[in-house]
């Protein structure tokens, strides 16, 4: 009997399959036939609730992959490398050092000694993460019920966003780095928001970028470099009159986000791009004022008052305080005017903390102003695990699936577990440059 429902559902198909609407009632009508209590598609497990068919598996982990793919910006350009099954904690990725010219002029009838590839193993780490959804007892896994496919769509955001940002935080720690136009040697130094001397990006700076990576031999992906810019930031590329929409060259293969291109370079915009922001240094304000500065013990006093949990968050911090970069060693909670910090450095003698100095937070550019990474990137810069094939897996369990933990079946959940790791296999293929812009909020809604 079963068969034949499913002779006529097939060819109820075919005929709806011809019309848009069709198109999407077959979509839903092929997971409820998947989800049917069949013993081929379905088990239900005493105590447990029913499980997901093997096909139904399929169907949301290719759904999850698909809407988590696009927020995969960082991830596009790395070398990829699968998970590979019972493989450890660990990935290991090749890197190829380029052949030195032959220069040597060949004898006659003597062959020459030839030489071995240098190939380099770059291991790292590859660690879990995932999150879930708890839904009440109308999610039901034999019909494909809306609230499976919501979840799915935002499951797939939260892990693309989460598997993206771990590469990006991994491969923004390269050292080739060019801070403003070059005329600063460090973050902090970084002006924005001032009438004059500020840094923002600039198209010379992504030529300095494009000249550094030839130097060093680095290939190109497709015939152009390739760069990741925060929207933040790409504007002032952007209004430059060399400046190619990407409706303008149209290529063949669009990379996720890309806006255009200047000067050799293709040019991807997302707002997940590195953000170096420094939060306030207190709860009651962004900044300090020193009130004294005792250089014996390097003890800076401040006009303002700490709490406890004030003094225990400053321990570890970098401050600025009148250009100079210092990291608090202790700090001790006081009414105002009797706070008190001490700093790991010793302060220049011509330069020290002095009453009526603004004490910023450190970890970003002058006056904590936030800093914006662009990445500029030739071919094998660095090496990136696939969501692919294990990589990153839906998980539904059905109502009563938790056992006694869930004893009248009301709870149902739906879920997201991946395997990320990402390696720099070689600092010189990719520049990173440090800029500000002329907007600051000072970290809201950054990364």
């Amino acid at each position: 009997m079963y068969l034949i429902l499913l002779l006529i559902l097939a060819v109820m198909m075919f005929m709806l399959s011809k019309t848009n609407i069709g198109k999407r009632v077959i979509n839903l009508t092929m997971v409820l036939a998947m989800g049917a209590n069949t013993n081929t598609n379905v088990s239900t497990q005493t105590g447990t609730g029913q499980d997901l068919s093997p096909e139904m598996k399929t169907y949301y982990n290719k759904n999850l992959i698909r809407y988590a793919k696009p927020l995969l910006v960082h991830n596009q350009f790395g070398q990829k490398k699968p998970i590979p099954k019972r493989g450890g904690k660990s990935q290991e990725w090749r890197r190829r050092d380029p052949l030195p010219k032959a220069l040597t002029p060949l004898t006659e009838g003597v062959t020459p000694d030839g030489r071995k590839i240098e190939v380099k193993a770059m291991t790292a780490p590859v660690h879990q993460f995932g999150d879930y959804i708890t839904t009440s007892d109308v999610l039901e896994l034999t019909a494909i019920d809306p609230i499976i496919n919501d979840n799915l769509r935002d499951l797939g955001d939260q892990s693309g966003r989460t598997l993206d940002t771990v590469v990006r935080d991994i491969i923004n720690t390269g050292t080739n780095v060019q801070y403003g136009a070059g005329d600063v040697l460090a973050r902090h130094l970084l002006v924005g928001g001032e009438s004059t001397g500020n840094h923002y990006i600039t198209v010379k700076m992504v030529k300095n970028a494009v000249k550094t990576l030839k130097r060093y031999l680095a290939k190109k992906k497709g015939g152009s470099y390739v760069a990741i810019i925060h929207p933040d930031v790409s504007y002032h590329l952007t209004e430059d009159p060399k400046w190619q929409s990407v409706t303008n060259y149209n290529p063949k293969n669009w990379y996720n986000g890309e806006i255009g291109k200047i000067e050799g370079v293709r040019f991807v915009e997302s707002t997940e791009a590195k953000v170096f922001h420094a939060e306030d240094l207190i709860a009651a304000g962004r900044t300090v004022t020193v009130s004294g500065y005792t250089a014996a013990t390097k003890t800076v006093a401040i006009d303002e008052a700490l709490t406890e949990a004030d003094a225990e968050a400053l321990v570890g911090r970098k401050v600025i305080i009148d250009g100079v970069l210092y990291t608090i060693a202790t700090a001790t909670e006081g009414a105002a005017a009797a706070a008190v910090f001490t700093v790991k450095e010793t302060a220049p003698v011509d330069n020290a903390p002095a009453d009526g100095d603004v004490v910023y937070p450190g970890e970003a550019g002058a006056k904590g102003y936030d800093v914006y990474s662009t990445l500029i990137i030739g071919e094998d810069a660095y090496g990136v695990t696939t969501i692919e094939g294990g990589g990153l897996q839906n998980i539904v369990k059905a109502k009563g699936s938790a056992g006694t933990a869930d004893p009248l079946d009301q709870r149902s959940t739906q879920g997201w577990k991946a395997m990320q790791g990402a390696v720099v296999l070689t600092d010189a293929y990719m520049v990173r440059l440090e800029t500000t812009t002329d907007e600051n909020d000072y970290g809201a809604g950054l990364n």
